[in-house]
């Protein structure tokens, strides 16, 4: 009875979110299909389209070259402290293995709620400044991934100069040691 009763309201959230006038969430709705409304919103598309896959083609950078920074560049970054850079990943990761120099870890899930945050309450919690939504942000992780979802939740919050490091710890780490 409680798994029927889980089916039909699992049914009822597309519907409700189709029907709204403004977007549930703060995302980006821009490279939506033609076809869509344009009230609807990332979540909603995934939702309506049921391949999360996509939620990746809503961000404000169009093409993975746009939004990728190579070692060498975050290198610079890192030395120049022109960037804010945030690793995403468990602050457990960061004791076993390392971080990088003068980076922010800022776990994958507490992103969204971080980065709306004042600044004095996330300097106080995070260690570090609060970027603006103007600021240049680099996320970094383990492998690439979790810094992906980052960037398009910074995306979906307004922030318009985010990009992420692919090669993340492993390749940061791999590079260092040949250096």
């Amino acid at each position: 009875m409680a798994l029927k009763a889980c089916r039909k309201f699992s049914g009822v959230i597309p519907r409700l979110l189709f029907k709204r006038n403004g977007p549930p969430f703060p995302c980006a709705s821009k490279g939506m299909p033609s076809d869509m409304p344009e009230t609807q919103t990332r979540c909603a598309y995934v939702l309506w389209t049921k391949r999360a896959y996509l939620l990746r083609s809503f961000s404000s950078s169009s093409s993975p070259s746009e939004t990728n920074v190579s070692y060498d560049q975050l290198k610079q970054i890192l030395a120049s402290q022109s960037s804010v850079v945030i690793d995403v990943r468990e602050p457990w990761e960061l004791r076993e293995y390392g971080h990088m120099p003068g980076s922010i870890n800022v776990p994958l899930g507490q992103v969204c709620v971080a980065l709306q945050l004042d600044p004095e309450e996330f300097r106080e919690r995070f260690g570090g400044d609060m970027p603006q939504q103007t600021d240049h942000i680099i996320f970094s992780c383990l492998a690439g991934i979790r810094s992906m979802k980052a960037l398009d939740t910074a995306v979906s919050l307004g922030y318009t100069d985010v990009r992420h490091y692919p090669g993340g710890w492993q390749e940061w780490a791999e590079l260092e040691q040949l250096n």
